[in-house]
């Protein structure tokens, strides 16, 4: 039976932090393609082009007929549950503090057979499971079955280690000002967070919604400019220790490119916020959440930028606002890469046009804030890193990694 998840005591403050542990995370180079797919909420595994063969583990040639003809093709999510057991005794010390730990062999529908982490709502073998890749603390690819598809995973002892469901935790809003804020907002509270902290720049302007927010009970509003630096530094003095899930949605978007507009002030604006304040919020709140990442469940889990589907090629007639995403895209690779090692997930939201203000000359269709904030939420629950909502951002993608140099051309004529 799944255990109800219940609210996680509060860390003593005279006990020492603890160094956090990470399931194993070696990796062959091939391997990272199921991790990659993985990253983005796709279950792909290996296939060849010569045979048509399905194979698990990954490998460098075709276990059927040798062909190095391997690509990485989406799978069918079924199977049955052959075989069961549990762990009670692990050499490794991440598995080691979470025993009892369920594991079972999964014969997927595709074809190879799996050894996958077990949901505890599954009954005894054989029986039918539903079958996923997620991204365990050190960030590689595992596979778990759940009973269906629409099992939660947070409610689960085991599940929960591949998850960063903001049920019960304490979450950070960098801007509460925008349309899309509120939503983050409201989404947020749906989903059972227990204290978010929403950021606005001018605390002596009462913006539209205000009145909304204040209403919301796990709401508190706090004054956060993400362009100033010791108001960066004394929000992260005050709650950085506090924070489980940080959300920074501030940023600064205005249209035309490079030619059509005078002066830098603009594009210095745009990197002031986007960039520079990923950077300032990076540095103050960063080593806080690091060293929070062994708390268990009232530990520190997620980091969540939003950047845009013009990061991965610019769209000129939103230039410098395109250039000031890609760079802090970059920066956003970095942040993952040295928040991993303490187990603390980067999510990165690359959503095309949102219907807002300054994508109001765009032909639909357009991401609502309502439905970019589910994405941005069911990410979190779903352990996702990239997430690209809306059907702009999936073609744009698409696009992309068939033939940058083509979209290039497309955007610019």
């Amino acid at each position: 039976m799944t255990e109800e998840l219940t609210r996680p005591k509060k860390k003593n403050p005279i006990l020492r932090t603890r160094l956090p542990t990470l399931p194993p995370g070696a990796r062959s180079r091939v391997a990272l393609g199921l991790t990659a797919a993985a990253a983005e909420g796709r279950f792909a595994l290996q296939s060849c082009r010569d045979c048509g063969a399905i194979q698990y583990p990954p490998r460098e040639a075709c276990q059927e007929c040798l062909s190095l003809r391997l690509s990485w093709k989406k799978q069918t999510t079924t199977g049955e549950l052959l075989a069961q057991t549990v762990l009670h005794h692990s050499n490794d010390l991440f598995f080691r503090e979470r025993l009892p730990w369920r594991l079972g062999l999964v014969k997927l529908d595709c074809g190879p057979t799996v050894v996958a982490h077990l949901h505890s709502g599954i009954a005894d073998a054989p029986v039918r499971v539903h079958v996923s890749a997620r991204l365990d603390r050190a960030g590689q690819a595992v596979i778990v079955a759940t009973p269906d598809k629409e099992s939660t995973m947070a409610e689960d002892r085991q599940m929960r280690e591949f998850t960063c469901d903001p049920k019960f935790r304490k979450v950070l809003v960098t801007d509460g000002k925008s349309p899309l804020g509120q939503a983050l907002i409201n989404s947020l509270a749906k989903a059972g967070a227990d204290l978010i902290w929403v950021g606005h720049s001018e605390p002596w302007k009462k913006f539209p919604g205000f009145d909304e927010l204040k209403k919301i009970p796990q709401v508190t509003l706090i004054p956060l400019d993400v362009t100033d630096s010791k108001s960066v530094r004394e929000l992260a003095a005050e709650i950085g220790g506090k924070v489980d899930i940080l959300v920074n949605n501030a940023e600064f978007h205005r249209a035309f490119g490079i030619v059509n507009r005078a002066g830098v002030e603009t594009a210095r604006a745009e990197m002031d916020v986007n960039y520079f304040g990923l950077l300032r919020l990076a540095q103050e709140f960063g080593p806080a959440m690091r060293a929070r990442g062994a708390d268990g469940q009232a530990g520190a889990v997620a980091w969540v930028n939003l950047l845009s589907i013009y990061a991965l090629a610019n769209f000129p007639s939103h230039g410098t606002y395109s250039a000031s995403k890609a760079a802090a895209h970059s920066l956003a690779q970095c942040l993952r890469a040295e928040m991993r090692p303490a187990g603390v997930r980067v999510v990165n939201l690359f959503p095309g046009p949102i219907d807002d203000e300054w994508n109001q000359l765009l032909e639909p269709p357009k991401l609502s804030p309502e439905n970019l904030a589910r994405a941005a939420v069911n990410a979190l629950r779903d352990g996702i890193e990239d997430v690209y909502p809306g059907d702009v951002a999936q073609e744009w993608l698409e696009r992309w990694r068939d033939n940058p140099k083509a979209l290039e051309k497309e955007l610019s004529s």
